[in-house]
């Protein structure tokens, strides 16, 4: 087979995969509306610096409806998964603090939803071990999120980052999740965790099924381009952070790069700087882009960068209030933590004695 033909064979494997992920999805979210609390979610993030704007449209704010439907949800810290792509932990715990703190002023309620840490369950670090046995290397290489991640970060592969997806198996599988809201750029790490689940049950457990193979949701979050035009990231310096002032998020806002030309108009394509002004300012106010630029018009980016700051502002000054009344008591936002934390650890030791028993290692 020629290098053309292996490329179309990929890519027609890739595209039917989500097919059937996207038709999976769509049959999961209408019987979770129906049902919720037959359902277990796991999501979470990597505590690589400050929540943004991106963050909470992109999955904060489905998290805090899933919770409000009666959807077990689980929230996941990853600070393990920080060394993937890094080699330094400097500043984490700050992180992972400012990362709770966020969750809570959007709304995430920890006596609705439990929020631990990785590093603080090490039953569920354990399943690595049956779980990468299951899997080959070649799997493990084909993973194009893997790849991506890599060549983002220009960091070494490493183990670590390598075994990533199976990492995340475990955080989705220890507490048993059947659904985990992603973008379709996350989805290979989905159905790899689905993989596992399924070779498990089948090599140790084939009467009782030990784990469920979770269904992904497919998220409907636009993507949310920073403040350059750029994908939104901590790294480039182009998002605006939740917790930031009224003051900073004005400053931010003011240095974000634009363009020459004085009729604002909506082009991602040809005035993407513009442009994710303009899609910035639209979902804080609820319209469309295309509306607002039309309604600025010739008034240049000088008048669009005072409406994307008026409107970001107002936006986010009650999760900012409910931030800074919350940040008066670290020592009960510690708590949170540590209470899910103990919550995360009895449900991963009964689910790694479930494991044991099925792989006959109970002595």
């Amino acid at each position: 087979m020629t290098d053309v033909e292996q490329l179309t064979a990929a890519g027609n494997e890739i595209s039917a995969s989500f097919i059937a992920a996207k038709k999976r999805s769509d049959t999961t979210l209408a019987a979770l509306k129906a049902n919720p609390s037959q359902f277990t979610m796991l999501t979470g993030d990597r505590p690589t610096g400050r929540l943004h704007l991106g963050h909470y449209f992109g999955s904060i704010l489905e998290r805090v409806q899933m919770q409000q439907r009666g959807v077990h949800t689980n929230l996941i810290i990853a600070d393990y998964q920080v060394i993937t792509d890094r080699d330094t932990t400097a500043h984490i715990q700050d992180n992972v603090l400012n990362m709770v703190l966020d969750y809570l002023a959007a709304g995430i309620d920890p006596s609705k939803t439990m929020i631990y840490t990785h590093s603080a369950v090490p039953a569920e670090n354990q399943l690595m071990l049956p779980f990468l046995s299951l899997i080959t290397e070649a799997e493990l290489h084909r993973n194009p999120t893997v790849k991506s991640e890599m060549e983002a970060s220009g960091h070494a592969l490493t183990g670590l980052l390598l075994t990533y997806p199976v990492h995340q198996a475990c955080d989705i599988l220890f507490c048993k999740a059947n659904v985990v809201p992603i973008g379709k750029d996350n989805l290979p790490h989905v159905e790899l965790t689905r993989t596992i689940a399924r070779r498990f049950n089948e090599r140790y457990s084939p009467k009782h099924e030990i784990f469920p193979e979770p269904s992904a949701i497919l998220s409907e979050a636009p993507e949310i381009p920073g403040l350059d035009g750029r994908k939104m990231s901590k790294s480039y310096g182009n998002s605006i952070q939740l917790g930031a002032t009224a003051e900073e998020t004005a400053k931010l806002i003011k240095k974000s790069p634009t363009d020459s030309e004085r009729m604002i108009t909506f082009d991602p394509i040809a005035r993407p700087q513009v442009s994710a002004l303009l899609t910035t300012a639209g979902l804080v106010t609820g319209r469309k882009p295309e509306e607002i630029a039309e309604e600025i018009g010739n008034g240049g980016s000088g008048t669009l960068k005072k409406y994307v700051t008026e409107q970001v502002n107002e936006f986010l000054a009650p999760h900012r209030e409910r931030r800074a009344e919350l940040a008066k008591d670290m020592d009960s936002v510690r708590d949170i933590l540590e209470d899910g934390n103990r919550k995360a650890n009895e449900i991963a030791e009964q689910t790694l004695d479930e494991v044991r028993s099925a792989m006959g290692m109970v002595y």
